[in-house]
């Protein structure tokens, strides 16, 4: 296959692919659209550029080879862009210099001082800074996003990375003396290069659009484990993490413990402040909650006004101590809001894991029972039950 066939080929399926991600466009959510739309414009730019480099042979050298090695560049760095964008990246104009600098010097090398293995090695140069900050941004966020398509996509771009090395090297070390251009058949580079170059836009857009799907996935997972209002856990979230943490408690001997807490008179505070003021307060003494854990224990919004927090590895003493932190992290801190400023305590019912529990529930249900108990002591207190 000459090289000629090849870019038009590898053209068709840029299109094709370029044109699934743009009918899936309106069905990605909002925050992911723009990232979408890069990468799409990118594809696009490189598609145009192959067919550039496919007919160069019948359009001025000067014209054709700066305008499609700067389309290509600025695909590549359509990517990096993308890729930024779909993690959150502030806009850098910056990561368009090497595009600017390699095109600059394509024009160079073509119209003052022709020269192809030096052009080779300036857009080589060019391509290996996008590609090094495409790797380098998708590898930042190893610990942020595990899924397999962001190490798909990062290794793709280390396999270009490597073959444009290699590239580079053919070129600098007199392996193509007999090539004239990019797209003379007398070498094997040449054939391979529509190739690489098609692989990003071809295998790496599929790996864009799952990991799309896997935001997608992952967000519609924190939704249904999180309470929409506060973001702490939901019941549903607690009573699994319970549940699993009974078992492990039993297995292991270690202590467990359960904190049930009511913030004091809430009812009034809706009542009289309106419900939206309800609702601050909710998420103030979630945030005061959320704070106020330690390692691995849970805090969760049981409902309503009512939170839940679970304590590992603690006895009776260790357990009335971590209520009396709970409590003191709300009273701690003032409720501001508006021109509004209220005091918000809350009244906590602490549950120790005993040998005769038979099920989470039963722990919860003893925790709630010293809840009412701590209520009809004079509320912002901790109560154990025995």
């Amino acid at each position: 296959m000459d090289p000629q066939t090849a870019f038009l080929i590898a053209t068709l399926m840029m299109l094709a692919n370029g044109g699934v991600l743009g009918m899936m466009h309106r069905d990605l959510p909002k925050p992911l659209r723009p990232a979408a739309t890069s990468w799409r414009i990118a594809t696009l730019l490189i598609a145009g550029a192959s067919i550039l480099f496919a007919v160069q042979a019948q359009l001025p050298a000067a014209f054709i080879l700066p305008l499609s090695n700067g389309m290509v560049m600025l695909g590549f760095t359509g990517y990096w862009r993308a890729i930024r964008q779909f993690y959150g990246r502030p806009e850098n104009f910056w990561i368009a210099l090497p595009m600017v600098v390699a095109t600059t010097g394509v024009i160079w090398f073509i119209s003052v001082s022709p020269n192809l293995p030096v052009r080779v090695l300036i857009v080589s140069l060019a391509w290996l800074v996008i590609f090094g900050g495409c790797i380098a941004t998708l590898n930042a966020q190893q610990q942020r996003d595990r899924a397999i398509s962001r190490r798909v996509l990062s290794g793709m771009f280390i396999a270009d990375a490597i073959f444009v090395a290699l590239r580079a090297c053919f070129f600098a070390f007199g392996g193509a003396r007999n090539v004239n251009n990019v797209v003379d058949g007398a070498s094997w580079i040449n054939v391979a290069t529509p190739i690489m170059i098609a692989v990003l836009p071809v295998i790496g857009t599929t790996a864009f659009l799952l990991m799309c799907s896997e935001r997608i996935r992952r967000q519609w997972e924190h939704a249904a484990s999180t309470d929409y209002l506060t973001g702490l856990a939901n019941r549903r979230t607690m009573t699994d993490a319970g549940e699993n943490r009974f078992t492990s408690s039993r297995q292991t001997g270690t202590g467990l413990a359960l904190a049930v807490i009511d913030i004091d008179h809430f009812k009034s505070v809706n009542d009289q402040y309106g419900h939206d003021v309800g609702d601050s307060a909710l998420k103030h003494v979630a945030s005061r909650l959320e704070a106020a854990c330690r390692g691995p224990e849970l805090a969760a919004r049981q409902g309503g006004e009512e939170f839940v927090v679970l304590l590992d590895h603690v006895d009776t003493d260790g357990a009335h101590a971590a209520g009396e932190r709970l409590r003191q992290a709300v009273e701690a801190e003032t409720f501001a809001t508006r021109d509004l400023s209220l005091k918000i305590t809350v009244s906590i019912g602490v549950a120790v894991l005993k040998q005769d529990d038979p099920n989470f529930d039963n722990l919860l249900r003893r925790a709630d029972a010293a809840l009412y108990v701590a209520k009809a002591g004079g509320r912002n207190r901790v109560e154990v039950a025995h």
